[in-house]
């Protein structure tokens, strides 16, 4: 006898109260950005109105050109700061996924020993938050003259922990022995494996580490090891903007949402390829 699935039966209206839920909330987490678009466009008097109205009256545009004019008097061209930026981030995100990914697949699907030890000191790490770690970062970028240069921002995140973890679990559960073997079988050499099977078989996590990377990196501003002016990042410079006080405020407003253009883009950009690899990506055996 065929043995019957069991069928899940739902009622019309609980259908709707699970969207109503799920639209409420939805829009209750995205009150937040919105808030933050809205006082973008506020005009300088409706900033500091009180109690203050969270949709703008009447928008205005004069807070970017605001803050486009405290740029244009800086030392450094404003095209340099974003460049900075996007170079770090660029730069960074790449290696920390050829990184994270390298040392996953060899921590996954080879037997060397320690390990066991070496990814229990990895979970070890992740307990460890960005404050704690900064001197002893300091140190070895000063011990390999790596301080003010774009490195020292771009090689302690590609050495991401959290990353590492990520991949690794991905590669567990998502990756068949059978399949790395036969590719073997076939002559495939490792980097070809690992380039050509692996990678787009993980794909939902390194889209996922990328989406982190980019919000780390494109806020970073290297206040510990950059002191040149010309290797400053965006955030830098947008962040002396806000420091202006009362006088900037509109212009700080505009900047709150430049920094969150990048991010929020990356994420929208890559949201649905990951969900639609995460509901067909991995293989069993």
């Amino acid at each position: 006898m065929k043995s019957k699935k069991k069928r899940l039966n739902r009622s019309a209206g609980g259908n709707f109260a699970i969207f109503a839920a799920l639209t409420f909330f939805g829009l209750f987490m995205a009150l937040p950005l919105v808030y933050v678009i809205s006082n973008a466009f506020k005009p300088y008097e409706e900033l500091f109105l009180f109690p203050p109205k969270f949709f703008v009256r009447n928008p205005t545009l004069e807070n970017f050109s605001d803050m486009m004019n405290v740029l244009s008097d800086s030392q450094v061209p404003f095209a340099r700061y974003v460049f900075n930026s996007v170079f770090i981030t660029a730069v960074g995100v790449i290696l920390q996924i050829i990184f994270t990914s390298c040392a996953s697949y060899a921590l996954t699907k080879f037997d060397f020993p320690g390990r066991k030890f070496l990814f229990k000191m990895v979970t070890l790490a992740l307990m460890f938050s960005a404050a704690v770690t900064s001197v002893p970062t300091y140190i070895l970028m000063n011990k390999f003259h790596l301080l003010d240069t774009y490195w020292a921002i771009i090689l302690p995140a590609a050495q991401s922990t959290l990353g590492l973890y990520l991949m690794k679990q991905f590669m567990e559960q998502l990756l068949p022995d059978a399949l790395l073997e036969a590719a073997r079988i076939d002559g495939a050499k490792e980097w070809l494996i690992l380039f050509k099977i692996v990678m787009p078989v993980v794909k939902p996590a390194w889209l996922t580490l990328a989406v982190l990377s980019i919000q780390s990196l494109w806020n970073a501003t290297g206040g510990y090891y950059i002191y040149s002016e010309q290797l400053k990042t965006l955030p830098v410079a947008l962040n002396q903007i806000i420091a202006g006080g009362v006088a900037r405020m509109g212009a700080g407003a505009a900047v709150s949402l430049c920094m969150m253009v990048v991010p929020i883009t990356a994420f929208l950009v890559s949201q649905s390829q990951i969900m639609e690899t995460m509901a067909t990506a991995g293989m069993k055996e």
